[in-house]
């Protein structure tokens, strides 16, 4: 146990969160209410039978919860409820800014528009502000669905480019490589938009998967992505480049007994941009302060490494070197306070 760090420490720190997922945060009450409000027949009528669904002990059982839970989003107003929900709780974690992943095909394939969805997400964005938290969309591709279902989606979304900052990858990795993807994501260089990648844990073909999603298409961050300590070299390559490596403990220890918490202290100490963030906070038993708090308590962290931690999430972000150092500046100063 850490007796160093405690959870109001990581709770006040000042933090960025880089790999959250805007779906994975529909709380039980807001499914409920949002089935109810559109007419929903989702087989649960109270809470407490939403929150029995959320049971799953793999990548496998927990998509198959995951994706049914979204025929609740229905309009506008569903995806903006559902986005500053999280940032109210974002701004209680005091995150500072966040990138907000968000799966346009997972909605168009059930026939919602791609405006309702990026127009609700992005109207919930703007109001954050007067929660002073800086967010920002990134606009991932499932990995599952066909190389033409992402084309048209980057086709369909740029006219929209104004309102997200990014591409990502995630959903199931079996069989789907990084390069399956390689056109959309020169594509998106091409438009000016980020790039990061879902490199999963203890996937089959792991670190050739990382090695496609650094070495030839360029991603500046790996989500997830802590089997890279299984290559030496890759591991370099990561240091040497600054990626950002987003990990989420409380999501990890779902399928790894140890958070993989050994893998997040050794990419540390090689000076690998390692943060930790929530994924799928409402699926995964916390949000970003819980899964600091988790992580130090477990592992024994000293409290400059949790703050190492959070300076990482800010170096890593998309944002300018400006909004960096007044974080960093933010996060220093409260440090020196507590």
């Amino acid at each position: 146990m850490s007796t160093e760090v405690t959870k109001e420490f990581t709770a006040n720190l000042p933090k960025a969160e880089l790999h959250l997922h805007i779906e994975g945060t529909l709380e039980p009450e807001l499914k409920l209410k949002l089935a109810q409000r559109n007419h929903i027949d989702i087989g649960q009528s109270t809470i407490e039978e939403v929150q029995k669904t959320y049971d799953y002990d793999d990548l496998a059982s927990f998509l198959a919860v995951y994706y049914p839970a979204m025929n609740v989003l229905q309009k506008e107003e569903d995806f903006y409820e559902l986005a500053f929900a999280y940032l109210k709780r974002a701004a209680a974690n005091n995150v500072r800014h966040v990138e907000i992943f968000f799966d346009p095909q997972a909605h168009t394939s059930r026939g919602i528009a791609f405006e309702t969805v990026i127009n609700g997400l992005y109207r919930a964005v703007v109001d954050a502000r007067a929660l002073n938290v800086d967010a920002a969309l990134i606009m991932c591709f499932l990995r599952d669905f066909s190389k033409e279902s992402a084309r048209k989606t980057l086709l369909e979304a740029l006219p929209y480019k104004d309102k997200f900052i990014g591409i990502g990858l995630d959903s199931d990795e079996h069989n789907n490589p990084p390069l399956k993807f390689a056109r959309q994501y020169e594509d998106a260089a091409a438009e000016g938009l980020h790039l990061t990648a879902h490199c999963d844990i203890d996937q089959k073909d792991s670190i050739e998967h990382i090695r496609q999603a650094l070495e030839i298409m360029g991603v500046e961050r790996l989500d997830h992505g802590t089997n890279i300590v299984e290559d030496p070299d890759l591991v370099q390559f990561a240091a040497k480049n600054q990626i950002g490596l987003t990990s989420c403990p409380l999501s990890n220890g779902f399928v790894s007994p140890e958070m993989k918490g050994k893998e997040i202290l050794e990419l540390l100490a090689q000076d690998v941009k390692v943060s930790l963030h929530s994924d799928d906070p409402a699926y995964f038993g916390g949000y970003i302060g819980d899964n600091y708090y988790q992580l130090a308590d477990q592992f024994a962290l000293t409290k400059e490494q949790v703050v190492q931690l959070a300076k990482n999430s800010f170096e890593t972000s998309w944002i300018s070197q400006e909004k960096k150092d007044i974080y960093l500046k933010e996060l220093a100063d409260y440090v020196a306070a507590n």
